[in-house]
């Protein structure tokens, strides 16, 4: 069996009670076949990026999966689909998306899934959550070319970052 590589999830929800919805997120991601979540960043309320709907609630969580990058897709969109999420139109609230924005190293760029995230370095709800858990992956440039963008740290009950 291949080394754990480590990977980092982008997540997002703006329907329903998306504080659960990122919960439940966490411990499907922490029960995917293979893997191990390491930590999570705080919770980041944002408004909708090129979207309607209400504000998102984000965050970005670091696993250690020996889940190949497709695969891990496919399982993401399995957790997804059993929080309820639909697929109407482009950019559509949602109660849950889940995002690769980072596969170790690696850069892939196929019909289903292009690593890095190709929108990683345009969104603040995605850098400043990551810049918690990996600032060495988040170039100063990108974070100065979202200043912007409204976004808050969302801490509604305290919950504990780190999953160690």
């Amino acid at each position: 069996m291949n080394p754990p590589t480590a990977a980092w999830i982008g997540l997002g929800a703006n329907l329903g009670d998306r504080t659960a919805a990122l919960r439940t997120a966490f411990a499907a991601l922490a029960a995917l076949p293979g893997t191990r979540l390491r930590r999570v960043s705080s919770l980041y309320r944002s408004a909708p990026v090129d979207a309607g709907g209400p504000d998102y609630l984000n965050a970005v969580a670091e696993i250690a999966t020996q889940l190949p990058p497709h695969d891990l897709l496919a399982a993401l969109q399995a957790i997804e689909h059993a929080a309820g999420r639909e697929r109407p139109y482009r950019n559509a609230p949602r109660t849950l998306d889940l995002d690769i924005l980072l596969y170790g190293d690696l850069r892939l760029d196929t019909a289903t899934l292009t690593l890095p995230h190709p929108r990683l370095h345009e969104r603040a709800f995605v850098l400043l959550p990551l810049a918690e858990l990996a600032p060495e992956r988040v170039l100063p440039q990108w974070l100065a070319g979202v200043r912007g963008q409204a976004i808050e740290r969302y801490d509604e009950d305290g919950w504990a970052r780190d999953s160690d």
